[in-house]
């Protein structure tokens, strides 16, 4: 990796691009959709729609003028990059994967597969023309942790292979091996970026994400489970604040092959996130404490500290989040409210057609 200089984002100026988003159906994918899109690139969507929801694709067409410029197709990312030629494209934003401590425990094979032999495809198309390609992470990378807060070029400790929890860590991490490896062998422009808690509105709460579970929970008046004593602590970066530094990153030829945090430092425990979800929606929930053994398989290893280094990403670009978490809370609640009426809708719309004529007629 080269010497890293601060960077603007120099994709805002430069000439339109074709950029290919591997899981840009998705929370993240989504929104640097409608951030690309906006910025007048084209972008293209391979999503199979595994842990996102279909109503995004939609919400990126919202805007009348992003329309001719964006396309989704639906299937897995071995099924439908070999059937595209990579000249067609500029870059590569790679974000999908098996994501959520839930999916992951309880489906270690499809975490496994699905991370390694996905990004696999996507490198050897990306490594066909030497497309830029960014490549999401995570810092559950870091395993145990040798240190708070966490650095780049920290040395990793995982648990047992026993225990399920950790096959996501390591699956991501062969990842970033094989990322490197064509770096170093290729030359591709890879660069790699671990995402420490990244929150906000269309981030669902089904496969384990904690800020959506709780603010479902405060919303409708139900208990707050938080696993273990809660004193395990994480940072939480809003969405809309990761997506602007991933064209940054890319569009630096500096990052190329190197790894960067990407998030907020500022920690709080679990509890804490609890009791400021309940009050910041002015919530009469409660906060129930569930043993992780209830809550997961038991045996279920965690670690008590995620905190990352971002010295590394703000001599890169400048990083600094803007989004303070009281308002990513406020966003994702008022969106929790617009999508549930959004599917309210639908099914009366749905019901109404199913219904005889003389029944939807009669009023």
């Amino acid at each position: 990796m080269q010497d890293l200089e601060p960077n603007r984002d120099i994709s805002v100026d430069a000439d339109p691009q074709r950029v290919l988003i591997t899981g840009g159906a998705g929370f993240i994918g989504s929104h640097l959709s409608e951030l690309l899109l906006d910025r007048g690139h084209h972008v293209t969507v391979v999503d199979n729609f595994s842990t996102g929801l279909r109503s995004n694709p939609g919400r990126v067409r919202s805007v009348a003028a992003r329309h001719p410029r964006y396309q989704v197709i639906e299937g897995g990312v071995s099924e439908v990059l070999p059937t595209l030629d990579p000249a067609r494209f500029d870059c590569v934003y790679h974000l999908a994967a098996a994501v959520g401590v839930r999916l992951v425990v309880e489906k270690p094979i499809h975490t496994i597969e699905t991370n390694i032999e996905e990004t696999s495809v996507v490198l050897r198309f990306a490594a066909a023309r030497s497309l830029p390609i960014l490549v999401a992470s995570t810092s559950e990378v870091y395993g145990k942790g040798v240190r708070v807060p966490m650095r780049e070029d920290d040395d990793v400790v995982y648990g047992a292979t026993s225990y399920s929890r950790w096959c996501y860590a390591c699956s991501k991490a062969i990842d970033e091996y094989l990322a490197l490896a064509y770096h170093r062998e290729s030359a591709l422009p890879a660069v790699i970026v671990r995402f420490f808690n990244t929150v906000g509105p269309r981030q669902i709460g089904e496969y384990g994400m904690v800020l959506p579970r709780f603010v479902r929970a405060a919303m409708a008046g139900e208990d707050l489970e938080v696993h273990g004593d809660g004193r395990q602590s994480r940072c939480f970066c809003d969405v809309r604040d990761v997506v602007r530094a991933l064209p940054m990153l890319l569009g630096n030829p500096a990052c190329a092959g190197g790894v960067f945090n990407l998030g907020r430092d500022e920690i709080i425990s679990i509890r804490e996130l609890a009791e400021l979800v309940v009050s910041t929606l002015g919530s009469r929930s409660r906060i129930r404490m569930v043993p992780y053994e209830k809550a997961f398989a038991a045996g279920f290893d965690d670690l008590a500290v995620r905190q990352p280094d971002l010295t590394r990403i703000r001599g890169a670009i400048g990083f600094a989040p803007t989004i303070p978490l009281v308002q990513t809370i406020r966003d994702l609640a008022a969106e929790l409210v617009e999508r549930e009426g959004e599917v309210a809708d639908m099914v009366a719309h749905e019901a109404s057609n199913a219904a005889p004529a003389s029944v939807r007629g009669s009023r």
